[in-house]
């Protein structure tokens, strides 16, 4: 975790607003219900060739228009607007790589339930952040738990969509993983398998098989997810979808998370359980990922967007 570092400029409806400026009514729809949908995104920059990358824009922005279609939100922007709005803020505060999170939400105007009158607003924000989960945590990985707390079911509210209103059970399995003295919570679904962390999906290796619970066991349709299991297929991994038990896990060879945050982070541990540091397979793929994500890849260039 770090602190937001304030830049110049936030892409507010249509127009970049002076970061202070950049505010809302406190009577607004989605701050008293979480009636938002919003997407996470990486920039990033070639260190040998200084050039700049977002990956995969288009993919996380056409997620957020489907986050508002089930969400029943007017997203007024294409998904090629909001990209070129992406790269305009990035541009205006010359950042050569960034955090990215464009939001929807419903603005001042009513109140109540119904959200139908509400406006709708829309800010694609960046700042810098490195690593999610500290500094160390791509090498040396971080020690988990099983929260007590269950994800929403498919039918509660939905997680192929990506709302600040599903937020609310991340905090409460985070509040309660820091707690016990864990970097990161791991959720159970409501029949008990194994969902996925807070903001990441799940990977575990045995025997030299990658596994990842399927989208029908409850989890977001992670981006990152995707990308590891190309790139898994690309290395010649064996890779496969299927539920997950918590004892599975203790018995992991290897174990890491997912996410555009996170990016491909090692567990070292679930529940005082010793999983060990970094294994061959986890390695091989973060390797291969930043090699990607850095325009090193010639087969993945069309995930990048240069700035």
């Amino acid at each position: 975790m770090a602190d937001i570092e304030a830049v110049e400029f936030i892409w507010k409806n249509g127009a970049l607003v002076p970061w202070a400026e950049a505010t809302t009514h406190v009577l607004s729809h989605s701050l008293h219900y979480g009636s938002g949908v919003f997407e996470g995104i990486r920039c990033y920059q070639d260190p040998d060739t200084k050039k700049s990358f977002v990956f995969r824009l288009r993919d996380h922005m056409a997620r957020l228009h489907r986050s508002c279609k089930i969400a029943m939100i007017d997203l007024p922007y294409t998904v090629d607007e909001l990209c070129d709005a992406t790269v305009e803020v990035i541009r205006a505060n010359k950042l050569p790589a960034c955090y990215i999170r464009p939001l929807v939400y419903r603005g001042y105007g009513v109140m109540g339930v119904d959200p139908a009158d509400a406006p709708i607003d829309v800010v694609i924000a960046v700042w810098p952040w490195d690593a999610y989960l500290g500094d160390d945590a791509l090498s040396k990985g971080v020690s988990v738990g099983i929260s007590s707390w269950r994800q929403r079911s498919n039918n509660a509210i939905p997680p192929s969509v990506k709302a600040t209103a599903s937020y609310m059970n991340s905090i409460l399995a985070k509040l309660e993983a820091k707690a016990h003295g864990y970097a990161e919570a791991i959720m159970l679904n409501e029949v008990g398998l194994v969902c996925e962390g807070t903001g990441e999906n799940l990977f575990m290796v045995r025997d030299g098989v990658l596994s990842t619970p399927p989208l029908s066991d409850g989890l977001l349709e992670g981006i990152t997810r995707d990308t590891v299991l190309c790139l898994a297929d690309d290395l010649n991994i064996p890779a496969l979808e299927e539920s997950l038990t918590r004892s599975d896990l203790y018995i992991a060879d290897e174990l890491f998370m997912t996410g555009s945050a996170a990016e491909l982070t090692p567990i070292g541990s679930v529940d005082e359980r010793e999983i060990g540091p970094r294994g061959p397979i986890t390695q091989a793929l973060q390797e291969r990922f930043f090699e990607v994500v850095h325009g090193k890849v010639e087969a993945y260039t069309d995930w990048l967007t240069e700035v």
